[in-house]
């Protein structure tokens, strides 16, 4: 008997819940699957929303993953310049078959030194980030390139995860997964990309977001000058 896949989601301070609990739930439909939780510590971590979540292992003792995944969310501003995060995540990559991420997660990915010379998709605000880390951007809601699987923004986590568990086991597998959640999305309105939203919509998020932006430009630039620093990178 072929040992049970071990797929972990980091958490952190901050999360966008919806990044990682639609991956969870399809990864925890995987026949014979074990899904790990993972922190520093096992306490609860708070979510960008009134959710707070129990990791189900601590970075110490969790064991080497088959994936590991990162989701998204304003806490990612602070985890791009968390060395104990990044130690991590660079452990893991070495022995995990995929280094996956969702949203802004990838932007830790890319901290870790982890997205060096691979595509990799994120949210639409923080595209232009991603270059910072020698990462191409590439807007899709999935991206696949060689093991490197990332998502866009929040809501492509779930698509992020059925393609992950057609590479990992097969499409069958998660095309039954699919049925089971019907995921089967018909958003009421055509604004969930700037491209599609209208001006008016597209200039008040950008307005909203402008703060957060302009915190997240400097720590991408503490990041990148660590990075550049010289500190241990995995490829």
């Amino acid at each position: 008997m072929s040992a049970p896949l071990q797929i972990g989601i980091v958490l952190f301070p901050r999360v966008t819940q919806l990044d990682f609990t639609g991956p969870l739930q399809v990864f925890s439909s995987v026949p014979g699957a074990q899904v790990h939780l993972i922190w520093k510590r096992i306490e609860p971590v708070t979510s960008d929303s009134v959710l707070m979540i129990t990791p189900t292992v601590s970075f110490a003792d969790c064991p080497q993953l088959d994936v590991i995944c990162v989701p998204g969310g304003l806490g990612t501003d602070d985890m791009i310049n968390d060395e104990e995060m990044l130690a991590f995540l660079r452990k893991q990559a070495a022995g995990a078959k995929y280094i996956t991420s969702v949203c802004t997660g990838s932007l830790v990915l890319g901290a870790a030194g982890l997205l060096q010379g691979f595509r990799a998709a994120t949210h639409w605000t923080a595209m232009d980030f991603l270059p910072a880390f020698g990462a191409i951007p590439t807007k899709t809601r999935v991206c696949v390139d060689r093991n490197r699987v990332t998502g866009g923004g929040v809501t492509a986590g779930i698509d992020f995860a059925l393609t992950l568990v057609s590479l990992l086991v097969d499409r069958p597998t998660a095309e039954a997964i699919q049925l089971r959640l019907e995921y089967n999305p018909a958003p009421p309105f055509n604004a969930g990309s700037p491209d599609t939203a209208p001006p008016e919509i597209l200039a008040l998020m950008k307005d909203r977001i402008a703060a957060s932006q302009a915190r997240r430009g400097e720590m991408i630039g503490r990041a990148r000058a660590r990075m550049e620093s010289g500190y241990p990178a995995t490829a």
